[in-house]
């Protein structure tokens, strides 16, 4: 998943449909922001590599990629749920990775974190969000995707004793609308009452 909006929060800027629970062409992605002043330095540093997608992709750990949705309802609430009984939690970010050649992806290592995450994709994709992916679960921080064989050397070779760490607080609650943009619907502070986490409007 490929999250397209502001780094702080908020919608994209083209204008999307609201949410509609019987819409059974719905699509969810959820995500944890990388915070700044991380997340500016990883942006200029995949555009170095020639990642066009750079300054449209904010930095961030996907927990759920591109999952239909066909009660919004019963999502929203399941989310919100896993949220509130989630509490902060610290990511470290150490060396790099690939998924090549079955995906032109390098991406940063979760040194610690990990296990957080795991354990959150395997409670949000549950009840309304379940379903059988081709992959298993693995989290990262893409840090070039789709570009050259050199620029994806260069990536890896530039970060492999890359180092950062960052306190996970939130995770982003993103629809895919027909422009095929990734519009943030709900932000969710984790270990808080739902009043309390940041819903976006339209």
């Amino acid at each position: 998943m490929s999250p397209t909006s502001p780094r702080h929060g908020g919608s994209v800027t083209e204008a999307s449909r609201p949410a509609d629970p019987g819409d059974t062409a719905t699509c969810v992605g959820i995500t944890i922001p990388v915070p700044e002043p991380l997340a500016g330095t990883l942006e200029t540093l995949r555009a170095s590599f020639g990642d066009p997608m750079a300054a449209l992709v904010p930095p961030h750990i996907t927990l759920i990629t591109t999952t239909p949705a066909s009660d919004w309802g019963a999502t929203i609430d399941h989310v919100r749920q896993v949220a509130r009984e989630q509490q902060p939690f610290e990511v470290r970010l150490h060396g790099t990775g690939s998924f090549r050649p079955v995906s032109p992806v390098v991406f940063l290592r979760l040194v610690r974190g990990a296990g957080e995450c795991a354990d959150l994709h395997t409670r949000l994709q549950s009840g309304p969000l379940e379903r059988d992916l081709a992959f298993d679960f693995f989290p990262h921080v893409t840090v070039a995707h789709d570009v050259s064989d050199a620029g994806m050397d260069e990536a890896e070779r530039t970060l492999a004793t890359f180092e950062a760490s960052f306190r996970v607080q939130s995770m982003g609650l993103y629809e895919h609308v027909p422009s095929g943009l990734w519009k943030l619907r709900e932000e969710l502070n984790f270990g808080e009452d739902t009043d309390r986490s940041q819903a976006v409007a339209d």
